[in-house]
């Protein structure tokens, strides 16, 4: 699962810590090289917030680049990229995101890429998969699981649908440390990462995904809010057939 110069996409800054630090850390003691593809800012578009936190909008993007920005320091990856997207927007951004990808595949000469599952922890989690999936004819594209809530509860660092192709990696003492450190480095999302396991990570080959149907049946991880009302912002209100329309959509164009 190891490549020489691997290409982790991110939807999130917080997602390279949360599923692969470890992972990060081996790739590298075994001679590779870790770029880092943040495909959104991980901060919801400013029309979103509630109208009183709205000017502090940019330095809440600011942050989070930030903390990225010291997780790479003290994991060690190389930030290829930081896509200024909203979070919740990557499903809308597919087509330029996948051409920033390819160039950089190509100028990075990347031979595997790393991606969180499609799982329904995130809905850019499952765009990313996506995304991922188009380039399995060009080089190798592995997964990683992060979170779901398969059977209504939450799993953290295990695949809701495994199939025999998964390896487990049992976290050692010093890379359960400098999780926990990288995670700390996310102090802005610190409420969102507590039910995160830092004991192991799990990965396998891309599996094959039909992409027009959500991840697994009943109510996804970010769907389980979505009764709040009236809305809140921290809340994605989106449906998950949405994502799989929005997906389904780009392949029609693409083959236009």
């Amino acid at each position: 699962m190891f490549g020489k110069r691997i290409l982790l996409l991110a939807p999130h800054p917080d997602d390279e810590v949360v599923g692969a630090s470890a992972a990060i850390g081996r790739a590298k003691a075994a001679g590779g090289e870790v770029f880092v593809a943040f495909l959104s800012t991980g901060v919801p578009d400013r029309a979103l917030l509630w109208p009183w936190r709205r000017q502090g909008h940019a330095g809440r993007v600011a942050r989070r680049r930030a903390e990225s920005e010291a997780a790479a320091k003290l994991l060690g990856f190389t930030v290829a990229l930081f896509q200024e997207i909203p979070t919740r927007r990557l499903k809308s951004e597919l087509a330029g995101t996948r051409a920033r990808l390819v160039d950089l595949i190509a100028r990075r000469q990347i031979d595997m890429v790393w991606v969180p599952a499609y799982e329904g922890a995130h809905q850019d989690h499952d765009a990313a998969n996506f995304v991922a999936a188009t380039f399995k004819d060009r080089v190798q594209v592995w997964e990683f699981a992060e979170y779901n809530n398969a059977g209504g509860r939450t799993h953290s660092q295990e695949f809701p649908d495994p199939n025999g192709s998964e390896i487990e990696l049992r976290l050692r003492e010093r890379e359960i440390a400098a999780k926990r450190a990288a995670l700390a480095l996310y102090g802005s999302e610190r409420g969102n990462l507590a039910h995160i396991q830092v004991g192991r990570e799990a990965f396998r080959p891309l599996a094959a995904y039909d992409y027009a149907r959500p991840p697994h049946q009943g109510v996804l991880f970010y769907q389980r809010f979505q009764w709040v009302w009236p809305r809140h912002p921290r809340v994605d209100y989106t449906k998950p057939q949405e994502v799989c329309d929005a997906i389904g959509a780009f392949r029609a164009r693409a083959r236009t």
